[in-house]
């Protein structure tokens, strides 16, 4: 018995080191494995943020590059050390500077990040405050062979979600368009050209106020400690620090009453009939896809037929056919309004 009790032992203990020591499949080995993925993570992001730097004409610091990476400055020193060891950037003039490795490798990053971003709002119905998060992580996983294959899944777009250029294979990343909210001049007529995903409690806060690029607006007010903005039909009161995440650009094609005077689905009250200008650049992905199928297409004339005993949702005729749609779906749905209407 005691021969079979000390055998059970050992074999319990070879069982056990096989668990720990496995070569890949083991927990030793995994431990390792998320240890070197960890460190290359950190390589890829400060290339990154050097080539991002770069191209919108301004210098990656070791200072910002610990500030952006959240690690202690000597230990981004180390990296820098690695990194150039391994011929991604060199020290030219005392300014960092990315190799052509690094500056390929940089690239690949930009565009899997924003080709990620664009899948996660067209093809899934993952909420819109991970999509950057989620594509942080699937950058330094994807192959530039499977890049390519997604962005001909998506028919090779040019703008991510956030309004940010998509760049070809082998293509220089552009500088940021635009300027500030903050910058903007009352009454002018602007178009949003990017909305910054980063910090995520200002971002998840634009999201959840519908901002997105694409849209028209304008600046009402402009207060040292809030601005009004108006956009696609509705009036924003933002902090400085919310609206320094909105870049925009002026506009030429309109005057400020023409953006105050835009109606919206949402705004047509029961009997009152509209036809269907365009959907607002915020109606993206399945969302999207489905109002269109449902008929809401540029021309199309809209009747509000009934509504809830609360208002809330309203039932539209839609070429013979009653659609049902809450007034967050409605205002997506951009309308010249035709009264007086009948049925």
């Amino acid at each position: 018995m005691n021969g079979m009790a000390d055998g059970l032992v050992i074999a319990g203990g070879m069982v056990l080191l096989a668990l720990l020591c496995w070569p890949r499949h083991g927990l030793v080995g995994r431990w390792l494995a998320a240890r070197r993925l960890a460190r290359r993570v950190r390589r890829e992001d400060a290339i990154k943020h050097i080539l991002k730097r770069e191209v919108n004409g301004a210098e990656a610091t070791v200072d910002g590059l610990a500030g952006h990476l959240q690690m202690p400055t000597r230990q981004v020193l180390g990296l820098l050390e690695d990194l150039e060891h391994r011929g991604l950037i060199s020290f030219e003039g005392g300014r960092l500077h990315l190799r052509s490795a690094g500056r390929d490798l940089a690239l690949h990053l930009i565009r899997a990040h924003r080709l990620w971003e664009s899948y996660l709002s067209e093809e899934t119905g993952v909420a819109e405050v991970q999509w950057h998060r989620q594509a942080e992580r699937k950058e330094h996983l994807l192959t530039p062979q499977e890049a390519d294959a997604l962005a001909a899944r998506l028919g090779h777009p040019t703008l991510d979600p956030h309004g940010d250029v998509i760049p070809a294979p082998g293509q220089p990343v552009p500088g940021d368009v635009g300027l500030p909210l903050n910058a903007a001049d009352v009454n002018q007529p602007l178009r949003i050209t990017h909305v910054e995903d980063e910090p995520p409690a200002v971002y998840a806060q634009l999201t959840a106020q519908g901002i997105r690029p694409g849209m028209r607006g304008l600046l009402i007010e402009k207060l040292p400690h809030r601005l009004r903005f108006w956009v696609d039909g509705n009036e924003h009161v933002l902090a400085p620090l919310v609206a320094h995440n909105i870049s925009v650009e002026t506009i030429t094609d309109c005057a400020p009453q023409d953006l105050l005077d835009e109606e919206y689905l949402s705004g047509l009250d029961q009997g009152q009939r509209g036809k269907v200008l365009g959907l607002s650049p915020a109606c993206r992905g399945p969302e999207r896809r489905r109002l269109l199928d449902l008929g809401f297409v540029p021309g199309t004339e809209v009747f509000a037929e009934m509504k809830s005993p609360g208002g809330d949702p309203t039932a539209y005729r839609v070429r013979g056919a009653l659609i049902a749609l809450r007034k967050e779906q409605a205002g997506l749905v951009r309308i010249s309004s035709l009264r007086p209407a009948t049925p």
